[in-house]
């Protein structure tokens, strides 16, 4: 039952984004930033670790789930370390995830030519 649940609340979250593309004719570089804090927003409000628990990979894997990890970090380290955990969780979160980007990318760029 979890693969189900974790199909229709990804999908709905790529549905909430095609509808960004189509209906909102938003940019794509608008509608990945409005994923993004929607999906701190919800960890803000303490409504997406309920939803991982639920649906799990389906709400872990999108690009929500980087707006929850910004969120989550920056509150957890709050509590630990106070007003300067804000900032250095943020990157000890993500940077794990920010740095295979840079990295998968550049190996990307080296082994693939653009067409044009």
């Amino acid at each position: 039952m979890i693969f189900l649940w974790a199909f229709l609340i990804g999908g709905a979250f790529c549905v909430v984004g095609q509808l960004m593309f189509d209906v909102a004719k938003l940019t794509p570089a608008h509608t990945m930033s409005t994923l993004v804090v929607i999906g701190a927003v919800l960890d803000g409000l303490g409504l997406y670790e309920p939803l991982v628990k639920f649906a799990g990979a389906g709400a872990s894997v999108p690009i929500t789930s980087f707006g929850n990890s910004l969120v989550h970090g920056a509150i957890t380290e709050l509590h630990r370390d106070g007003w300067i955990g804000v900032i250095t969780g943020i990157f000890d979160v993500t940077s794990a995830g920010i740095s295979s980007a840079i990295i998968f990318s550049f190996l990307a760029a080296l082994v693939v030519r653009p067409k044009g």
